[in-house]
């Protein structure tokens, strides 16, 4: 027990040693975070400063931390909006985590570390920190589907670590880990949650409401904060993260839609304590431990700042997102936190890991904390260069992709998730869990066939090996190839769903969309598949089989997509003929509204452009006398301009170069969402209202000033 006087003394230390750095950082235009951090570093036992806090004291308080800033983050939140990034989310985090582990296998195996120590630093490398980035976010005013879509993703990776940490248990504690098992673990969680949200949907929402209004806003934050902590032990109760139970709280807080009044009352208290945990953060640092890893604290930083740059970036498009926004959140989820450190807490107890494992884990994620304010911020600026050197077949790939993936999403559910869909993937999964099997089947039982066969044939032990490894790879093959065909035939599907094709015996001028999108579907799903059947597989095989092979088919259908996608290119700049045509006989007419109906016609036409619309712009549009380059409306938004009407001129598929003038009508395509974002970045005051972007840019203007 500590008595009162120690945490008097914890509290006065931390947050006046917090203040100074704080102002200092305020001062030099940096994040704070950085700051609580460096005061961590002073109050903690491995500098020579005569600031010394108790790290026991800090660690209950920051736990406080944890538990308040998840519960802020989940009154943003309502259980609808979770739910609608839901899909975009859980794709792109088990295609993060399941790279991430397997790359945190790799480095730990070339560094000579056991097997289980190679999991368990692929697991720690996994999993992002919703701590760290929700007080990025907030110092840089991050809102929008970018805030969004990344909460999704932390959340869905905060239920994957809870299934790995059951599944390291299991494993090091040398039970292994039956399917049995992991179905009733993975049902546990889901009857917790579905529980959790059944109940608290009829209860907390009302008490809620019952509450304010009392029009007591004392009475408010105290029951608002007791709702959080009470659902945070529960979740702990059932073996589950705090950080969980606090975020399900706020958005069950969020659903009676007073979350405004609650996250107002509940921001100082937040902030205080918030503040406690990143100093906890940086008391762990020990400079001495540091430069005795230094070179596994080195790789395993670049890992998971590059790794989860790429692998997020990926998951994110491949789910419809644009580069920007894809990009961004790759980046701002470059980071380990709270996580790693309990997963290799695990590790230490279970004996399963040397004693290196947790300052190594403590280490990186020091040291990505201190680089995600940056990455941040840095973010818009890289999604831009991006986008520009981007070679122009993909530059119109990434437009029009959104814009299939978005009639996707609209296409009835008996053509997504009908029977034959889930009959597909039924079959992908028995596939991959076949060429599992067959992988971890053969590695355990090689030694003792190979004794078989060398008593029954009298070939020696090494030449047996041989045999039984060709032999498994032989009847490998049906089954590849059987995840090749169930790709192909599911993103057939779903393709046709996204852009159906003509039954009247007419020219079919989704054709070549459709193509480029099946290709795109079935490298995704043969993703979705293959990375897990790699991570697993890969402690039972000797150097990059796995990898090789997964790479082999992506490759190959890389080829088939690059073709698509030239092919497509080409399609387009046919369609901007027929949109020039459309914007001059608009042009011509005398009809009221006609400039805003131009294009109404030609989604029926040319189906795999999107939805085209135009918009005209006046003397006092921002975009006028600007070059396309200079206003960079599709890196900004997502939107590309594929025709200009000018007078008399036309101009088709214009260039970055190409000047805008006052009175151009420029025919746009992309998202709905992206289209409107680019009219406003266009119009701005000439729309008849302030100057406006979309929120992504809006949220730049403000964190760079």
């Amino acid at each position: 027990m500590h008595g009162a006087h120690e945490f008097l003394q914890a509290i006065a230390v931390v947050l006046c040693v917090a203040a100074v750095t704080t102002v200092l950082f305020q001062r030099l235009r940096q994040p704070v975070v950085l700051g609580y951090i460096l005061a961590g570093l002073v109050v903690g036992p491995y500098v020579p400063i005569p600031l010394v806090a108790n790290p026991e004291v800090v660690t209950t308080l920051s736990e406080m931390g944890v538990i308040l800033l998840m519960f802020s983050l989940g009154l943003e939140f309502s259980l609808r909006k979770l739910f609608s990034v839901g899909f975009t989310a859980g794709v792109t985090a088990v295609i993060q985590c399941s790279i991430m582990v397997w790359l945190g296998f790799v480095v730990g195996r070339a560094f000579g570390w056991t097997t289980l120590e190679g999991i368990f630093t692929g697991a720690l490398i996994a999993i992002s920190s919703t701590t760290i980035i929700a007080k990025a976010f907030d110092e840089q005013g991050i809102k929008g589907k970018l805030r969004e879509l990344v909460v999704g993703v932390l959340i869905v990776e905060d239920l994957i670590a809870v299934l790995l940490m059951a599944t390291l248990t299991a494993i090091s504690t040398g039970a292994g880990l039956s399917l049995r098992e992991l179905s009733f673990t993975t049902g546990k969680l889901v009857a917790f949650l579905v529980g959790l949200v059944a109940v608290g949907l009829f209860t907390i929402p009302r008490a809620v409401r019952a509450v304010i209004k009392l029009n007591r806003p004392e009475t408010t934050l105290v029951a608002s904060v007791g709702i959080c902590f009470a659902v945070a032990l529960l979740a702990q109760a059932f073996g589950y993260s705090v950080a969980l139970g606090a975020f399900l709280a706020g958005s069950l807080v969020a659903e009676s839609g007073e979350e405004k009044v609650v996250e107002h009352l509940v921001q100082p208290v937040r902030d205080i304590f918030a503040a406690i945990f990143f100093v906890s953060v940086g008391m762990l640092i020990n400079p001495a431990l540091i430069a005795e890893h230094w070179l596994a604290i080195l790789v395993l930083t670049v890992v998971v700042i590059l790794g989860k740059l790429m692998s997020v970036t990926l998951g994110a498009f491949l789910t419809g997102n644009s580069t920007r926004t894809s990009v961004q959140a790759g980046m701002s989820l470059a980071q380990i936190g709270e996580f790693s450190f309990i997963i290799a807490a695990l590790g230490l107890s279970l004996k399963a890991t040397g004693t290196f494992i947790y300052p190594v884990a403590v280490a990186v994620s020091a040291i990505t904390t201190l680089t995600t304010p940056l990455l941040i911020k840095k973010s818009a600026p890289v999604a831009t260069w991006v986008d520009r050197k981007l070679p122009k077949p993909l530059q119109t790939f990434v437009t029009l992709y959104g814009t299939w993936v978005e009639k996707l999403r609209a296409a009835p559910r008996r053509e997504t998730l009908g029977a034959g869909v889930r009959r597909l993937i039924r079959l992908l999964v028995l596939d991959a869990v076949l060429v599992s099997a067959l992988v971890i089947g053969t590695s355990l039982s090689a030694e003792s066939l190979a004794g078989f066969v060398e008593a029954r044939t009298g070939v020696d032990e090494e030449w047996s090996k041989l045999l039984i490894y060709g032999a498994a790879v032989l009847l490998a093959v049906p089954f590849l190839v059987g995840v090749i065909g169930m790709a192909r035939r599911l993103g057939a599907t779903l393709a046709e769903a996204a852009l159906p094709a003509r039954t009247d015996g007419k020219l079919d001028l989704a054709a070549a969309p459709r193509r480029v999108l099946l290709v795109t579907l079935q490298v995704g799903i043969v993703l979705l598949v293959g990375i897990p059947v790699v991570v697993v597989t890969q402690p039972f095989l000797k150097g990059a089989m796995g990898p090789l092979v997964v790479l082999a088919m992506v490759g190959a259908l890389g080829v088939a997509f690059w073709r698509g996608a030239t092919n497509l290119h080409g399609h387009v700049r046919a369609g901007a003929q027929v949109l020039v045509a459309a914007l001059a006989a608009q042009s011509h007419s005398k009809e009221p509204g006609a400039e805003e109906h131009a294009l109404d016609h030609v989604q029926g036409l040319l189906p795999g452009l999107g939805a085209p619309a135009s918009v005209r712009l006046e003397e006092t549009s921002p975009g006028a006398g600007k070059t396309l380059a200079q206003v960079n409306l599709r890196g900004l938004t997502g939107a590309t301009v594929l025709a200009i009407q000018r007078g008399e001129e036309s101009v088709s598929v214009p260039t970055a170069q190409e000047v805008l003038r006052a009175g151009d009508v420029l025919a746009l395509t992309g998202t709905c969402e992206a289209v409107e974002a680019a009219k406003a970045l266009l119009l701005g005051d000439a729309a008849g209202a302030p100057a406006a972007t979309p929120e992504s840019v809006a949220s730049e203007t403000r964190a760079h000033g």
